[in-house]
């Protein structure tokens, strides 16, 4: 399934999009707010997680590319989380970007466009995102995308130990409701 923007388009992977993922998983400034940079390999293991994420659900994180000027800048879709929280079982929108792309739009296009077919194709009633609790520009990304932040959802990550300085995070939730209403549909 191709999912073309006005600049980006989301597509499958290829086994050609493997190198520059793995670049933008080394890079320490877009993993600021992951336990770590990942190497070769855990990047790998995280593309086939992907594709095979793909297969269960019929979604999954979609590559993206810029339009004729880029054939992979990160990935950006849905995906269901596999740890337990008080808001699981439920599918989170989510990005991650190269460094070279950050601040241009690219990252709040593709999330529209993934939004859209969450809760069109898909029929989902709500989708959330979540983050550690420092991480502005992706607060940032999802209050643009008209999520909304309540405190008292707010969380330790579990698969974070405690007193890890990334454990503490926030949750955002858009229903399908809203977004239509924000949407103008």
């Amino acid at each position: 399934m191709n999912l073309a923007g006005e600049r980006v388009l989301l597509r499958p992977w290829r086994e050609s999009d493997l190198a520059p993922f793995a670049a933008l998983n080394a890079d320490p400034r877009v993993m600021t707010f992951m336990p770590g940079c990942l190497a070769r390999a855990d990047s790998d293991r995280l593309a086939l997680r992907i594709a095979r994420h793909f297969d269960r659900h019929g979604f999954g994180l979609w590559a993206v590319e810029l339009t004729g000027e880029a054939p992979f800048i990160g990935c950006v879709g849905l995906a269901v989380p596999s740890f337990q929280a008080h808001f699981t079982p439920c599918v989170e929108i989510g990005w991650r970007l190269a460094r070279d792309y950050w601040g241009r739009g690219y990252a709040s296009e593709a999330a529209r466009i993934a939004l859209a077919v969450g809760f069109g194709d898909f029929g989902l009633e709500r989708l959330v995102s979540f983050t550690t609790r420092d991480n502005q520009p992706s607060r940032r990304m999802m209050e643009r995308l008209a999520m909304r932040h309540a405190p008292s959802e707010d969380f330790d990550h579990p698969a974070l130990p405690a007193g890890h300085p990334l454990r503490p995070h926030v949750l955002y939730r858009l229903s399908s409701e809203e977004w239509r209403g924000h949407a103008g549909g």
